[in-house]
């Protein structure tokens, strides 16, 4: 069967998704999902960037010019070359570790609770302290929606069965959560918990995330009971 090609779908005003359902980690089936946010003077915020297929392509072109790509953590990068090759106008945002991790991009800003002068006001960027993934989050005002990869994983349907005994293992099976198998990345727990709380605190309502299902509402409540671990 061939492989399922990234769509682009609106998620609300000004946002877009593209899922790419068949990207695997060690042979786990938990797919991905890229962001494409319409910034205030036209131009594309194209977040966790999925591979750029010509379909996927057009469609992004259609929208805007691609103004920015971001890797929002130190995982979500395998496809930003392919993207910046395709718009070397763009500006290149990531981590700072991950400038060190991939040595052939060329990254134009360093991640931080800063945002770009140029999605300054259209997007609020937020760090999460205290863990290895090094993501930063972005929280969209006008639509209440907060924009993540790795913050927590909804899996509420699987058809591959060594994934499902990996998300039951993990304790993820059709719940948010963050894999307990995965908890040791949050190697400052006070420091995170600090970062959810004042995560928490800020007017958003619908989450983004890279593996599951979106959240269209109630995504405090999926990253409340996801953090449990650091009380």
């Amino acid at each position: 069967m061939a492989a399922a090609e990234p769509a682009l779908r609106p998620v609300a005003d000004g946002v877009w998704v593209a899922d790419a359902p068949d990207h695997t980690m060690m042979g786990i089936h938990l797919g991905t999902r890229m962001t494409v946010v319409r910034l205030s003077h036209g131009g594309l915020f194209v977040h966790s960037p999925v591979a750029l297929t010509p379909n996927l392509r057009a469609a992004v072109d259609a929208l805007g010019p691609v103004r920015h790509v971001v890797c929002p953590n130190l995982y979500h990068h395998l496809y930003a070359g392919q993207w910046t090759e395709a718009y070397p106008a763009a500006l290149l945002h990531g981590p700072a570790a991950l400038a060190d991790k991939r040595k052939d991009l060329r990254f134009n800003s360093v991640l931080s609770s800063t945002a770009h002068p140029d999605w300054a006001g259209d997007l609020v960027p937020h760090p999460i302290d205290g863990c290895d993934l090094k993501e930063t989050v972005f929280l969209h005002p006008s639509t209440k929606t907060l924009i993540s990869s790795d913050l927590t994983e909804n899996f509420t349907r699987c058809d591959h069965w060594p994934t499902k005994m990996y998300l039951k293992a993990a304790g993820i099976w059709q719940k948010p959560g963050w894999s307990r198998l995965l908890r040791w990345v949050y190697k400052d727990k006070r420091a995170a918990r600090r970062s959810i709380d004042a995560l928490l605190a800020l007017d958003w309502d619908r989450l983004i995330v890279a593996h599951g299902d979106i959240f269209p509402s109630g995504g405090k409540d999926a990253v409340r009971s996801t953090f449990h671990f650091l009380d």
